[in-house]
């Protein structure tokens, strides 16, 4: 699902910076992102479901592991200020879906081993 917001972008630079550099720079600060709860990054965790970079502009769509978590607006203002950190983007959009339900099968392979979840 990674990919599915990636590609709505459309081809514009920010900063001298190509969409497509930008885009995995705001991956990486969300890799810097974890839920207070469980010690592993919202990537990881399966909790982001696309990143869109236009201009300055970065529109991340997430959910979190219920939609009762007490802990999604600590989230998603983490994700903001992680993505506003970057010098390329002047504005950033958080939004909490809810569909696909999060499930543990959509946490990474190596977000299951470092949870101890890898049956191999």
């Amino acid at each position: 699902m990674d990919q599915q917001l990636s590609q709505q972008s459309d081809g514009g630079t920010a900063h001298g910076v190509g969409k497509g550099a930008i885009e995995e720079l705001v991956w990486g600060e969300l890799r810097k992102c974890f839920d207070p709860e469980i010690p592993l990054n919202i990537v990881d965790l399966g909790l982001v479901y696309g990143v869109a970079v236009r201009g300055g502009q970065a529109n991340i769509k997430m959910t979190l592991t219920s939609p009762g978590c007490h802990l999604g607006g600590q989230i998603a203002g983490s994700v903001q200020d992680r993505v506003l950190s970057l010098d390329a983007i002047e504005e950033a959009n958080v939004e909490l879906v809810w569909d696909p339900p999060w499930h543990q099968s959509m946490i990474s392979a190596d977000g299951r081993k470092t949870l101890g979840l890898d049956t191999a």
